[in-house]
């Protein structure tokens, strides 16, 4: 089976400089989401720290795809995740890209030069269509060959019927 990550930006209205998650989403229940994602995430060893700000996901997306062509996609996501979710970071400021960027070996002079030029934002203007194209509403969304689509974290067994049903699967993340 083949995965594809593609970094979607899912609320680009959110000002540069972050939005306070009480005022952009203000029927949130802050304390019952942080419950729930730290509950879900203990079994793996990652506990959340409390969100207050929804940081504009721009600049890290476009590092993303710095970080893809230079093979270290991978690495840079779980450090921008570790940031964002876990040290309580925000990952729209360009030091705390570039910090992802140097912890996992990437050259942060070229990450810097390639972000202030926008080398990558033409790939994420289209990452947005073809997301808009699935109807993309929340994330992580994966994406079947066949069509059909899971949207947020699920549980093991309803992966497994996914996979078995279709032979590639596109997802769609920070």
């Amino acid at each position: 089976m083949e995965v594809k990550w593609i970094g979607y930006e899912l609320h680009p209205e959110t000002p540069k400089e972050g939005a306070l998650l009480k005022e952009a989403f203000p029927d949130l229940d802050i304390d019952k989401m942080m419950t729930s994602l730290n509950k879900a995430g203990e079994p793996y060893g990652v506990a959340f720290k409390k969100m207050e700000v929804n940081s504009n996901t721009r600049l890290a997306l476009e590092a993303s795809e710095f970080a893809r062509e230079y093979g270290k996609f991978v690495e840079f996501h779980d450090a921008v995740f570790k940031a964002y979710f876990e040290a309580g970071q925000d990952i729209g400021k360009l030091e705390t890209v570039l910090a992802c960027g140097q912890q996992v070996g990437l050259d942060v002079n070229l990450l810097k030069q390639a972000l202030q030029q926008k080398k990558y934002a033409p790939v994420i203007d289209n990452n947005r269509a073809l997301g808009a194209q699935h109807k993309v509403a929340g994330l992580p969304t994966f994406i079947f060959e066949n069509g059909k689509k899971i949207v947020g974290a699920q549980n093991y067994d309803t992966f497994v019927r996914a996979i078995k049903e279709s032979p590639t699967i596109e997802k769609f993340r920070i």
